[in-house]
């Protein structure tokens, strides 16, 4: 027979146990609770270093309208490979000939003025680099150039390899904001804005355009080329915005480079 006594000590030990029953479960849901807060914290952290490792809250971040490199394209190529060797007569001028989707587009380059850069551009012709590439960037507003030479198409390929700047104060000196015109007609190296950064990446100015003296003018279009761009540009943008694939999709077919 249970006494009073054990009955009261049966009672008691049924009571801790479900004190500490209880403090247990407590446990587990504030440890449950914690978890829960900490990885919220983490999301918000991780979401504020991507905005700021995107530059979102750069109010001082370069206006990528206004720049033929300032793109996808503008993150280089690692270099895998040295530039070609000299291999081309640097006293003669030669032509770049594209034979386009939307029409033929020549340039001639000098290249006394621009050795390295025509020298590359001939080694790389030579070798077919630039046939069924495309023309993957137009802008239309604050500068007016169509952007070529990205064998990916996205603006983000290149050769393996970069090239020194060339030719660079033949456009005049800057004005107060420090840019040059490029005048329309004007064939120049697109890079990633910081010097000896120039890849395959070229822009065809077909409207003047302001733009800082760091991208080497290497070529005149002719007429007829020209207006073959400028044709491209009346036709715009892919979605409509100022800066962005052309509507009039420009695919060059061949890439050829003769001397005069």
């Amino acid at each position: 027979m249970v006494t009073s006594d054990q009955r009261r000590r049966q009672l008691a030990r049924e009571k801790y146990e479900r004190q500490q029953k209880r403090r247990a479960e407590a446990r587990q849901k504030s440890r449950r609770r914690l978890a829960v807060i900490g990885a919220a914290v983490a999301v918000v952290v991780a979401t504020l270093v991507g905005l700021v490792a995107g530059g979102v809250f750069d109010k001082d971040k370069k206006d990528e309208a206004a720049d033929p490199a300032a793109t996808p394209s503008a993150s280089p190529t690692p270099q895998q490979s040295p530039s070609p060797a000299m291999a081309i007569d640097a006293k003669a001028k030669y032509t770049f000939d594209l034979k386009t989707s939307a029409g033929d587009v020549k340039f001639e380059m000098d290249a006394a003025k621009t050795p390295q850069t025509v020298n590359s551009f001939k080694s790389l012709a030579d070798k077919n680099f630039f046939d069924n590439t495309k023309c993957h960037r137009l802008t239309t507003s604050g500068i007016f150039v169509l952007q070529c030479g990205d064998p990916q198409g996205t603006g983000m390929g290149g050769p393996g390899y970069t090239i020194a700047d060339e030719n660079l104060d033949s456009l005049g000196k800057p004005n107060e904001t420090g840019q040059v015109i490029y005048p329309a007609g004007t064939v120049a190296m697109a890079n990633t804005g910081k010097p000896g950064s120039g890849g395959s990446q070229f822009f065809l100015v077909y409207k003047d355009s302001p733009l800082t003296p760091t991208y080497t003018p290497f070529g005149k279009i002719d007429a007829a080329g020209l207006k073959v761009l400028e044709e491209v540009a009346k036709a715009g943008t892919a979605d409509g915005g100022q800066d962005g694939a052309p509507k009039t999709p420009v695919t060059i077919e061949k890439g050829t480079v003769t001397q005069n």
